[in-house]
């Protein structure tokens, strides 16, 4: 089953002071590429437990969030740590590169 959770503008102070990596996946229902990492998202999310937050942040519902990390092109993938970013990516990513990601992270 997974773990991944929907973060809006409200819940994000809460996800970003867990102290754990979040890795946030910033996406759009009507976007192709999305569709294909949501599911990546979920493999992502039972691989690392609960080492780390895995969550996804809808751009139409959520443009203040979107903007507050400059998102321009999705999907975009986030990982943090507090208020710190770690890494960056753009397109579709593998499940092993987001696992990588968080792990190099602190998951």
């Amino acid at each position: 089953m997974s773990n991944v959770i929907h973060i809006n503008t409200a819940a994000f102070p809460k996800a970003k002071e867990s102290g754990k990596p979040v890795l946030i996946d910033f996406w759009a229902p009507w976007c192709g590429p999305c569709r294909l990492q949501g599911p990546i998202l979920d493999q992502v999310s039972q691989q690392v437990g609960d080492r780390a937050i895995v969550a996804k942040v809808n751009v139409d519902e959520e443009p203040t969030l979107a903007s507050e990390f400059g998102i321009q092109s999705i999907p975009t993938l986030v990982v943090l740590k507090g208020d710190r970013v770690l890494k960056r990516m753009v397109g579709v990513q593998q499940a092993g590169t987001l696992v990588g990601a968080l792990e190099a992270a602190g998951a």
